[in-house]
């Protein structure tokens, strides 16, 4: 049968039959390369009939088994540890710790069980070298130096590891296809097969993955599809501490992060990151609040910070680090609309301390105390946290959780609360925070004058 090339999007991985300018699924621009094989089949096809249809009560559940990796923070993010026959990828900027951590993983879990680290971008002797200066004894884990999916799945076939690591995926190839590794099919195929490996062998299987200018997965996005879990390593590789956040996990809550610093040994977990990226000093400064977020199970303390200064150009700057810079606009609208604090000729800079990206609306409230701390060279106290979501109307709406994130605010020594009515407990018990409950943006901003 003669087979045909048709055409696939880097980006979302649409395919096509002709090459166009722009993808039809995603409206990229010149992101459709060409790649061999058959066309997909058109819908509509008729075929054979598979396995019988069964009702819901009638499929078998069991609990799903999970093999602990020795970091705990690494646990949480996966859900409570490694779940057998799945496939967890794992992205971030070159050089931030990816194959430290897997080494490190791998390691610990070769006391128990059998594991094999597969390393198409360094040489046998490197990983040695440094699984050496991390001092890791790893008895029953083995290493081995090659691209080819299918000389990789038949060792493995060989050595039956339960644990498998990929590093990475972009560099391992199937030679019956003419592309180069890292193209797209490559990439597309090579995950298939060695995912269709770990589903039939029931081995956990890791994928390394490289990210793009933009941060996002190299290749195509159907990888994420492919794959059980995605975690991203977050963090500059300049600074100590790298953070592993969960975007997708069939086996536990996304958004989830784990924390971790980097040392001469290795990657150490933090176990109380809500103190790692506060500032231990007492001194207040304005444009500084406490915000308590949530992260996936985690309530989180962080610091927001907020710099408005007079505009020397016409068109005052807005920029947000671990926000998002589009809702900055809208909320400093809500400032002049609500709490009578104008910004039109101020350039406004916002920062989440410490690297952390916040992508909850929980955050408003503290955005807008911290610029208008700001603006008005007004210092908040420290022992004050803040959190709530802000509608366009001025009223303060609840965020979920809201018990947890006080009691851990509470933990670390804060006294007072700003949150929304709705998120105010209905029985305050000795030690608890003084929580005052805003109904409108107003009141929030008010309470806060008055201290």
């Amino acid at each position: 049968m003669k087979t045909r090339s048709y055409y696939q999007c880097r980006e979302c991985g649409a395919r096509a039959v002709q090459w166009a300018g722009r993808c039809d699924a995603c409206a990229a621009w010149n992101t459709l390369v060409e790649v061999g094989g058959s066309a997909p089949a058109a819908p509509g096809t008729p075929g054979t009939p598979g396995k019988r249809a069964l009702a819901l009560s009638e499929v078998r559940c069991e609990s799903v088994a999970r093999w602990p990796t020795g970091l705990h923070e690494l646990d949480r993010v996966l859900g409570g540890g490694v779940v057998p026959g799945s496939v967890v990828l794992l992205g971030g900027d070159p050089g931030i710790g990816k194959s430290t951590i897997l080494i490190q993983t791998l390691a610990a879990m070769s006391r128990d069980l059998c594991a094999l680290y597969v390393t198409g971008e360094e040489s046998a002797a490197q990983v040695a070298l440094r699984g050496r200066r991390l001092g890791l004894a790893a008895p029953r884990m083995k290493l081995l130096a090659e691209t080819n999916v299918e000389a990789i799945i038949a060792q493995a076939r060989l050595e039956t590891p339960r644990v498998l690591v990929i590093d990475s995926i972009q560099t391992v190839y199937l030679p019956h296809l003419a592309q180069a590794p890292g193209s797209v099919a490559q990439v597309r195929e090579a995950a298939a097969a060695l995912v269709r490996f770990a589903k039939e062998s029931d081995t956990a299987l890791f994928l390394v993955g490289h990210v793009t200018k933009e941060g996002q997965l190299a290749g195509p996005r159907v990888l994420e599809h492919m794959v059980d879990a995605v975690l991203y390593f977050e963090g500059d590789s300049g600074s100590r501490y790298r953070l592993i956040r969960a975007i997708k996990n069939r086996f536990g809550a996304v958004n989830e992060i784990g924390v971790f610093v980097m040392t001469e040994g290795g990657l150490r977990e933090v176990s109380n990151p809500s103190a790692l990226f506060l500032r231990q000093d007492a001194k207040t400064a304005p444009g500084s609040v406490i915000l308590v977020t949530q992260e996936g199970t985690r309530p989180l303390l962080v610091e927001v910070q907020a710099l408005i200064d007079e505009s020397p150009g016409a068109n005052p700057r807005r920029v947000a680090l671990g926000l998002d810079g589009q809702r900055l606009g809208m909320l400093l609208a809500l400032l002049h609309r609500h709490g009578g604090h104008t910004t039109a000729r101020h350039d406004v800079f916002v920062n989440v301390a410490g690297g952390v990206r916040v992508t909850e609306t929980a955050s408003d409230l503290a955005v807008l105390l911290a610029c208008a701390s700001s603006l008005m060279d007004r210092p908040i106290g420290r022992d004050l946290v803040v959190f709530g979501e802000v509608g366009l109307a001025g009223e303060m709406r609840p965020v979920p959780r809201g018990q947890e994130r006080l009691r851990e605010a509470a933990k670390l020594g804060f006294r007072r609360a700003i949150v929304p009515a709705a998120n105010v407990p209905k029985r305050r018990s000795d030690g608890d925070i003084a929580v005052f409950g805003a109904k409108q943006l107003g009141d929030a901003l008010a309470h806060f004058l008055k201290e």
